[in-house]
């Protein structure tokens, strides 16, 4: 049984006791992370420069491409998907206590 950890206003966090993983929801696709890719997710996200899609010079269309579990899916996210996005992956730590927990 999935549990929801984290919703925003376009993404859906789930974990799975029983399968041991996270499913984030993204552009309506799931995709099933381990642990150890929610992780490598975060630190992505984290470091996508938002102030450069406010300066025409370094992003002038205003789009980032994301890219997850070796390049198996695609996202091309706009400004405020970003936004939501980092706030989102922010939560699921917040709330489930991922960022603490060691995986056995």
């Amino acid at each position: 049984m999935e549990e929801i950890v984290f919703k925003s206003k376009h993404y859906t966090a789930y974990q799975s006791d029983r399968a041991r993983c996270f499913t984030v929801e993204i552009q309506d696709r799931r995709i099933a992370l381990s642990f150890c890719q929610l992780l490598a997710f975060r630190q992505k996200v984290m470091t996508i420069d938002i102030d450069a899609h406010f300066d025409p010079e370094r992003n002038p269309h205003g789009f980032e491409i994301l890219t997850l579990c070796n390049r198996e899916h695609l996202f091309i996210l706009d400004t405020l998907e970003i936004v939501d996005l980092k706030i989102f992956v922010e939560g699921i730590f917040a709330l489930s206590g991922a960022g603490n927990a060691v995986p056995v």
